[in-house]
């Protein structure tokens, strides 16, 4: 029986649909989409955010079973710094994924069919250069010229892909087309071909029966936007797997249980332009009591005093700008509200991670003049570091959100890490700032943690 792969874009559709979601609540999705057993987990292009390579460093060395493929971007420098952001998976799948129809290739790139043949030949030779698992993506693939996808395909295979797939970008595709295209690619060159259908016309299910029919050897899906849904998936092959000659290895009995639960995470956040949690414009003539009103949707508790801090810091702010989203309105909350003298200072930490073993760290604070040292693994530097701490001070505290973002521009920019913490239902934010994206994270947390102990004193 055929093994047909399940490749989930669920993250990248996060990106595309501009859904703005926590560290944690990415990983989060990460971790269920390995536990329903897909075989590939993608990510989309690293853009130029500290905050982006932490969450892609540790989706790669928590994820322990699915692959994890990432887009290179469109240059050799990209190719290689996509590659080290996620060399610590287990699996990894470097993606070119370029667009082969010629109103994008020139409205997105300006370059002609033979340019962008060149352009797909250089790219797929350099990730092949770094992994052996190179695919080949073949965006908004069913408006491209006659034989041009598979002249592309054609050109990748020859530079060392090893899978390729053909993607409906423009939702116009019919179940016959697929059928046709991956006839076509499979005609011309031995290799693996990967659908990714649109769900735009509700076809989507119908579009990868027919590929897998034609010979496709896996299909791609979503549990947000208009593409396939993974449950979808494990229903046509719980029903038809003896008739196709082909099945996948996609949890059938719990895949609609997690994929209620992924989607009770993306559901909970609207686009940018309308989430109140994570980035309503607050106007700079806003009231103090309006502003104090989204500080409480955000889940802080503050005191008369604290709230007084926060909305001063407000207006200076403002007096620069027009307004500030709620994300620089956490960072205020973090660095002005409930300052307290520290009881446990950082004294030094070292962090060792790689993709042979668990990253472990080992991290020393003083309280009261006595110096307390604790070692521990993690699921990547930060979180071993994390660990390390609450093995020093004996209890665990549950991490809200976790934000790192770039204060300053080049390869030496300081990090910024906000951290929140709760405690007895209670939040407590926490800022740091290092140069060292481990070291912001590990001031942030002791700064939250100094507030939960002084407020139990």
């Amino acid at each position: 029986m055929k093994k047909i792969t399940v490749s989930d874009v669920t993250l990248k559709a996060v990106q595309e649909q501009e859904l703005s979601l926590t560290f944690r609540e990415k990983l989060a999705i990460a971790e269920m989409l390995n536990a329903a057993r897909v075989d590939a987990i993608e990510l989309p292009v690293l853009i130029n955010s500290k905050e982006n390579e932490v969450i892609y460093r540790t989706i790669a060395q928590s994820v322990k079973d699915a692959a994890i493929k990432i887009a290179v971007g469109d240059t050799v420098d990209s190719v290689k710094a996509a590659a080290e952001c996620v060399s610590a998976a287990k699996k990894v799948c470097l993606q070119v994924a370029m667009p082969v129809s010629t109103a994008q290739m020139e409205y997105f790139y300006h370059l002609k069919a033979p340019a962008m043949l060149a352009k797909i030949s250089e790219l797929v030779k350099a990730a092949k250069e770094i992994s052996d698992h190179v695919e080949f993506a073949a965006l908004d693939a069913f408006r491209a010229e006659d034989g041009f996808v598979c002249e592309c395909v054609k050109a990748a295979v020859e530079n060392g892909a090893c899978c390729v797939s053909i993607a409906d970008d423009a939702g116009e595709a019919f179940p016959e087309d697929y059928a046709k295209m991956v006839k076509d690619i499979k005609a011309v060159c031995d290799v693996k071909v990967f659908v990714q259908p649109s769900n735009a016309l509700s076809m989507a299910s119908a579009c990868a029966l027919e590929s897998i029919k034609a010979g496709a050897d896996g299909v791609k899906t979503s549990t947000c936007g208009d593409y396939l849904s993974m449950a979808v998936v494990s229903d046509i092959f719980r029903a038809k797997k003896f008739d196709l000659d082909a099945e996948c290895a996609v949890d059938v009995t719990n895949v609609k249980s997690i994929s209620d639960a992924i989607n009770g995470v993306t559901g909970e956040y609207t686009t940018k332009e309308e989430s109140v949690k994570v980035s309503q414009a607050i106007d700079a003539t806003a009231s103090m009591s309006e502003v104090c009103a989204i500080v409480n949707q955000l889940g802080y508790d503050l005191s008369d005093a604290d709230a007084g801090k926060v909305y001063e810091e407000f207006k200076k702010v403002t007096a620069k700008k027009e307004s500030i989203d709620t994300k620089e309105l956490e960072a205020i909350i973090a660095s002005t509200a409930m300052q307290v003298p520290s009881t446990y200072h950082l004294i030094n930490y070292v962090v060792n991670s790689s993709n042979v073993i668990a990253a472990t760290a080992n991290v020393t604070l003083e309280k009261d003049g006595e110096k307390f040292t604790g070692v521990s693994t993690g699921d990547g530097p930060i979180d071993a570091a994390f660990h390390a701490i609450e093995q020093i001070i004996g209890h665990h505290y549950e991490l809200d959100d976790f934000q790192v973002h770039a204060v300053t521009k080049g390869r030496g920019a300081v990090g910024s890490s906000i951290i929140r913490l709760r405690a007895d239902g209670k939040l407590y934010p926490g800022n740091g700032v290092s140069t060292d994206i481990v070291g912001a994270c590990i001031r942030a947390y002791i700064n939250a943690l100094n507030k939960i102990v002084y407020e139990g004193k």
